[in-house]
């Protein structure tokens, strides 16, 4: 499938910034289910300082904010080809080894919550796949999807215990409670073609599971699937904070106003 996407930030600041510096992690991964076909990135209000790639392997783009501005609009458009892998991204790549997504972060860190909901979904037998679709399935169970009841700082264990949150809050919780069963599970970030609308608020977030004979392994627990030729990764890490679109720092007082826009559609491909 040939999905084309375009994608705008916008941030305007109630007083000009003296200094500012963001991360963005908004170009695509090329790997295994997925061919970047072109990608293009522009800025208003800010500058490129450099690109690299980080230690989950997601391409990094390091722009700073021009001093004395109130406006900075981040731009990207691009195609990519998706492929059905029934959610199998394959064997483990990147700087990081295996193990370090074993560790459990502040944002995935279990509480009683966490540990009944894995006890609940362990098996004798410790068949990985097995009880990874049944954590996911009890995860939307436990967990409504309501917009607005949690925010970006919400830890897996309190969205748990509230029982609302949003695709954000299911992937931690289903994060947290794999490492609990000693499987490694990492954070995704991308976009989802949806099938009712192209215009959407914000980008999609899921999660993967590290299995024997399998490799990494995509669950999108809010939808409860593993993800298909409709999604693009983009980032992964050990949670959001490493693989959030945009993070930075800036310098002043300043309060700020986000918008975003992202369009994701399927484009007719000659034959």
């Amino acid at each position: 499938m040939r999905l084309s996407i375009r994608h705008t930030t916008h941030y305007r600041f109630t007083d000009p910034l003296m200094h500012g510096l963001q991360r963005v992690r908004l170009k695509p991964k090329a790997t295994h289910g997925q061919q970047i076909l072109d990608w293009s990135m522009t800025f208003e209000g800010a500058r490129l300082e450099l690109e690299y790639d980080d230690q989950n392997h997601n391409h990094i783009t390091l722009i700073s904010v021009i001093p004395g501005t109130q406006e900075v609009t981040i731009q990207c458009d691009g195609s990519v080809d998706t492929y059905d892998n029934a959610g199998v991204i394959g064997q483990h790549a990147g700087y990081l080894p295996l193990w370090a997504f074993l560790s459990q972060t502040s944002r995935t860190k279990p509480g009683p919550k966490m540990r009944a909901l894995a006890n609940s979904v362990r098996s004798d037998d410790g068949e990985a796949l097995a009880m990874l679709h049944a954590l996911s399935t009890a995860i939307t169970t436990e967990v409504r999807y309501e917009t607005g009841a949690t925010h970006v700082h919400t830890t897996a264990e309190e969205a748990l215990s509230d029982g609302a949150g949003v695709c954000q809050d299911h992937a931690h919780i289903f994060i947290g409670a794999a490492r609990l069963l000693d499987i490694p599970a990492r954070y995704v970030s991308g976009y989802l073609m949806m099938n009712d609308r192209i215009e959407q608020e914000a980008t999609h977030a899921w999660a993967e599971a590290h299995v024997e004979g399998l490799g990494w392994v995509g669950f999108d627990i809010s939808n409860g699937i593993s993800p298909d030729p409709r999604y693009v990764r983009v980032a992964t890490g050990r949670d959001y904070g490493e693989a959030a679109p945009v993070t930075g720092i800036r310098l002043g007082s300043a309060d700020e106003e986000l918008h975003v826009s992202l369009a994701v559609e399927q484009q007719q491909t000659e034959q």
